[in-house]
């Protein structure tokens, strides 16, 4: 206490102060501490508070230090000389005293200073009062308050927790969402490990941190003596609330992990269906015990964590098995094709962001066609097409879909027949879904590709100068969509594949972007192949990784085909066109696809001749019958080199050759088919027959 010392002055004259007996009934002793003087009065109930008999106190305040502790009188002092240096009126302060007994007691004082007109403090009059009850009260409202922040905190611990494991799809998500530092930092534990039950045995997911797993535990059987394994033999979860405990009770993992300070642990089994999945253990270093609420909580949290955890293990089992079914239904392997390079690439959609993958209808082919040549030329189908929805269903519909496709283009049907054809059969297997597609039908030696699109969004095309842009393709209804509603005539387009051009087919997921038109994603498409590597396998790397960066919720399926260069004229090779009655257009395409047969093989000296003939033989299987067209071109090898072109109609009624007269056209065109073709004929196909004529088109020196 201050010692402000004995004085000779004169005290005041209402010195000591009478305290008001309100006081004492309040159990309050008074004081009345002259400044001047050093004198330290007490009355009656003071004495009582301090503990002290009226004879033990010679009104000296250093006499008070036998049952004021030199701390605490130290923190008086120090506070009552603060008060009078900075002109307050009053103070008050919590102490301990040491009473008689030698135990401590908590008690108040509260001052009030007195000063002279000049500021001058003179004395001190106040109260003290024994507080022990007051701040029993006061301690245990604070015990109850941190009571129910701890119960508040262990429930926001699972609402958080259990809230972070609902965005969990797989085994990885949930261990990453526990074993990250937020959530060892929510769960308040510095390690965690997880493993799950497999084949009678635990086989470790997550340890954490680092320096936390113990050797040999990264498979064990659920008989060793290890807490997880006791937790899945027993389900139930073990508390261990002691280094002592864990020592004694598992000392073949505790002799593993002194290093990590641990003073308790929680052994949970992660139950779900009543049966247990695994177990996971969390560690602690900074408490011992776990109380009522604790055990409660944690095993909530244990409870939480399983349900998520199956969640994860079904949806992944429901993905490999998905995965694992298109893989089956997409091609093992791409078949080579002489004439071109081929380059395939799938992705699985994202759906959710990051946070898992799905499948899809996606897929692609490459279908080796009659008529190929071994000599660097051929005809080959390239397939792209996507069946509607994201799931296993969309995935067997799109197997057997590409599988029927295939058959029916390796059979040698023309482009739009194969379409209507896979529409048909789509719509007959009794399923709600629909596909679409494009079909492309190349001739790797005269470089015509013909294409059929059902719903799909147009092919691009790369040309060798570097440029790309999209060619536009007429349309049908999509696979099954079509034949339901009657709309199974297929428009077929044709286009050119120069030499180092390539093809790019792919679903709508790799030019669709958020926000975007359907439009807009084709340009930047177009724009970034024009930017990218000439070869097919490091251009299709390139669209398939920014597909991956962008995201997206559809799968992508990509076939990029580019026509190699070729020296000379090739000496084999196959075309076919359907030309249908009454479609111009058809005609218009199949003269197209003629000129470029005749010039990609090396007969532009007879191109006049053939093109003429093919479309005198064409006019009469449309004017003569009333069904459509078939034109065929082909080159037969041999000890004279010969270009056929053969016209297929369904009717059995043979030509016949009459005279036109000086002033008639109709009766001239098979006069005109013998003059300028080396040999004709007729031949019985079926329901119908083959009118077909035979040019000598030598091979070009030099």
């Amino acid at each position: 206490m201050v010692d402000r010392g004995a004085s000779a002055l004169s005290l005041p004259d209402d010195w000591p102060a009478h305290p008001e007996p309100i006081l004492a009934l309040n159990r309050m002793g008074s004081f009345d501490w002259d400044l001047e003087s050093g004198l330290f009065h007490m009355d009656a109930q003071a004495h009582e508070v301090f503990d002290l008999r009226p004879e033990e106190f010679d009104g000296r305040p250093e006499s008070l230090s036998a049952r004021i502790p030199r701390a605490e009188g130290l923190r008086l002092d120090a506070l009552v000389a603060q008060a009078i240096k900075d002109g307050s009126e009053n103070y008050g302060a919590y102490f301990r005293l040491r009473c008689r007994d030698g135990h401590l007691r908590w008690t108040h004082t509260q001052g009030y200073i007195r000063r002279d007109p000049t500021g001058r403090p003179r004395r001190i009059v106040g109260i003290v009062r024994d507080a022990t009850r007051e701040l029993s009260e006061l301690e245990g409202r604070r015990e109850r308050a941190a009571q129910d922040e701890a119960r508040r905190r262990q429930t926001s611990v699972v609402e958080i927790t259990t809230a972070a494991l609902a965005h969990a799809r797989t085994v990885d998500d949930v261990t990453d969402v526990l074993r990250d530092t937020n959530g060892l930092t929510r769960l308040g534990a510095t390690s965690l490990v997880m493993g799950l039950v497999e084949a009678g045995r635990i086989r470790l997911i997550s340890d954490g941190p680092e320096n936390s797993f113990v050797p040999g535990t990264r498979i064990t059987r659920i008989d060793e003596p290890y807490p997880m394994s006791e937790v899945v033999r027993t389900l139930s979860p073990r508390f261990i609330e002691s280094p002592e405990e864990f020592a004694e009770r598992y000392p073949l993992l505790w002799r593993h992990i002194p290093h990590l300070d641990i003073t308790s642990a929680a052994y949970l089994p992660l139950i779900a269906q009543a049966r247990p999945i695994g177990a996971m253990g969390l560690l602690y270093s900074d408490r011992r015990g776990f109380s009522a609420e604790d055990r409660n909580v944690l095993v909530a949290l244990g409870s939480s964590i399983a349900q998520s955890l199956q969640r994860a293990m079904l949806y992944e089992q429901e993905m490999d098995l998905a995965a694992g079914l298109q893989q089956a239904m997409l091609p093992r392997t791409i078949p080579s094709v002489p004439g071109c390079d081929v380059a395939v690439r799938y992705r699985a959609a994202t759906i959710g962001g990051t946070l898992g993958r799905d499948i899809g209808g996606d897929w692609y082919d490459l279908i080796p066609l009659p008529g190929a040549t071994p000599s660097g030329g051929g005809r080959v189908g390239a397939v792209i097409g996507d069946v509607q929805g994201h799931d296993t269903h969309a995935a067997a519909v799109m197997g057997q879909l590409r599988i029927v496709l295939r058959a029916y283009a390796a059979e040698g049907h023309t482009p739009a027949t194969v379409m209507a054809r896979a529409s048909v059969f789509l719509h007959e297997l009794d399923t709600d879904r629909f596909a679409t597609c494009l079909y492309a039908e190349a001739d790797l030696t005269t470089g015509v590709v013909q294409v059929v699109r059902a719903g799909h969004i147009d092919p691009l095309v790369r040309y060798p100068d570097g440029t790309c842009r999209r060619v536009p393709v007429q349309g049908g209804l999509p696979l099954g969509l079509s034949a339901e509603f009657g709309g199974l005539a297929y428009p077929v387009s044709t286009l050119e594949l120069d030499p180092g051009s390539t093809l790019v087919l792919c679903t709508d997921g790799l030019v669709e972007r958020p926000g975007a038109d359907l439009d807009d994603g084709v340009r930047a498409l177009a724009a970034t192949v024009a930017a990218g590597p000439e070869e097919v396998r490091d251009l299709a790397g390139l669209l398939i990784d920014e597909a991956e960066q962008r995201g997206g919720e559809d799968d992508v399926a990509l076939l990029l085909l580019r026509r190699r260069g070729q020296d000379a004229a090739q000496p084999g090779g196959r075309l076919q066109q359907h030309v249908a009655p009454g479609d111009p257009e058809a005609l218009t395409e199949a003269r197209h696809l003629i000129r470029a047969a005749v010039r990609a093989w090396g007969a532009e000296d007879h191109g006049d001749e053939i093109e003429l003939v093919a479309d005198e033989l064409i006019t009469n299987a449309l004017m003569h019958t009333e069904g459509a067209a078939i034109v065929t071109l082909r080159v037969l090898s041999g000890a004279d080199r010969r270009l056929r072109v053969e016209v297929e109609d369904s009717s059995s009624a043979l030509p016949r050759r009459r005279e036109a007269g000086d002033c008639g056209v109709s009766g001239r065109g098979l006069l005109l088919v013998e003059t300028l073709t080396e040999v004709w004929g007729v031949e019985a196909r079926g329901g119908g027959k083959c009118v077909w004529s035979e040019f000598l088109v030598p091979h070009r020196e030099g």
